[in-house]
C-alpha cells in the first residue's frame, strides 16, 4: 500500500525520472527533451548529455575584463548545495542544486533565464543545448 501511494504521489505531483535518472516536473523534463533534440541538430554525433562535461564546465576558468578569471563557482563555489554570493554584487545566491534548494529546476522560465545569464557572464556567449543540458545534468546530480 505505502509503494501504492508513493507512486500517486509522485504521478499527482507531475515528477517523471527522465532517462538520465534524474527526477524533474513535467514541465523541465520537457525542456530538457527539447534541449536533445537540439543538441543532436547541432551535432549529429550528439549521444546524450555528460555529467562529466557538466562539470568541467561549472568549473572551467575564463577571463573576465573586471574581475580576473571566473568560473560557475565564483558566484555558486565549488559545492552546488551551498549558498553562493554574486562575485559582482555580493547579493546572496541560494544554492542551486535540488537537495538543498526544492525550487531549483522547477521553472523552465527561471532556467532558461539562469542559464543564459550564467553563461554570458562566465563565457561571455549563450551556452550550446549540449552545454546546457550537461550544466543541468551536473548540478541536478546533487
Amino acid at each position: 500500500m505505502k509503494i501504492i501511494t508513493a507512486v500517486f504521489v509522485v504521478l499527482a505531483i507531475g515528477c517523471f525520472s527522465n532517462a538520465y535518472g534524474v527526477t524533474f516536473n513535467q514541465e523541465v523534463n520537457a525542456y530538457i527533451q527539447n534541449l536533445e533534440k537540439q543538441a543532436k541538430q547541432q551535432d549529429p554525433s550528439f549521444k546524450g548529455f555528460s555529467a562529466e562535461r557538466g562539470k568541467q564546465i561549472f568549473f572551467d576558468q575564463q577571463p573576465h575584463q573586471k574581475l580576473g578569471k571566473i568560473s560557475c563557482t565564483s558566484c555558486h563555489t565549488d559545492d552546488v548545495r551551498k549558498q553562493g554570493k554574486n562575485a559582482k554584487t555580493g547579493k546572496v545566491i541560494e544554492p542551486i542544486a535540488p537537495s538543498a534548494n526544492p525550487k531549483a529546476f522547477t521553472s523552465v522560465k527561471n532556467l532558461e533565464k539562469w542559464l543564459k545569464r550564467n553563461f554570458n557572464d562566465v563565457y561571455g556567449r549563450e551556452g550550446t543545448a549540449k552545454e546546457k543540458g550537461d550544466s543541468i545534468l551536473y548540478i541536478s546530480q546533487y
